[in-house]
């Protein structure tokens, strides 16, 4: 089964997101908005499949990361995800929150061995 397909999004917290966007926009170039931007890319083995990572700021005290302390989070695309959280189970991976459903995919998060909050993604078909 395949796990981790790509890089969905990279997430930090920041003491000013605002200004922390606005720095990367004027400096890098990056196209932001109030929550960050995203790069569109296309599948290297299918061109005719289109995908996006995120990149977002998040205020310092966001509890989004909970119950990770750290000051980031990756977000990790996975193709079936209820598949793959049964093998995370069964290998006693600490699982934060259930399944969550959303018009752009399904989510679910977890903690890696030194408590990193990680957010796997199983997106809709771009």
């Amino acid at each position: 089964m395949k796990k981790v397909t790509g890089l969905g999004g990279v997430f930090f917290k920041c003491t000013d997101p605002k200004s922390m966007n606005d720095w990367y926009a004027k400096n890098l170039g990056l196209q932001t908005s109030d929550w960050g931007t995203k790069f569109d890319w296309r599948d290297a083995d299918d061109p005719t499949k289109k995908g996006t990572t995120a990149w977002s700021t998040f205020p310092q005290n966001t509890k989004y990361f909970n119950p990770s302390e750290k000051p980031f989070m990756i977000n990790y695309r996975v193709e079936n995800l209820a598949a793959l959280l049964e093998e995370l189970k069964k290998d006693n991976v600490t699982i934060v929150d259930e399944i969550a459903e959303y018009e752009y995919g399904k989510f679910v998060h977890i903690l890696d061995p030194e408590g990193n909050i990680i957010e796997l993604w199983e997106p809709k078909d771009d």
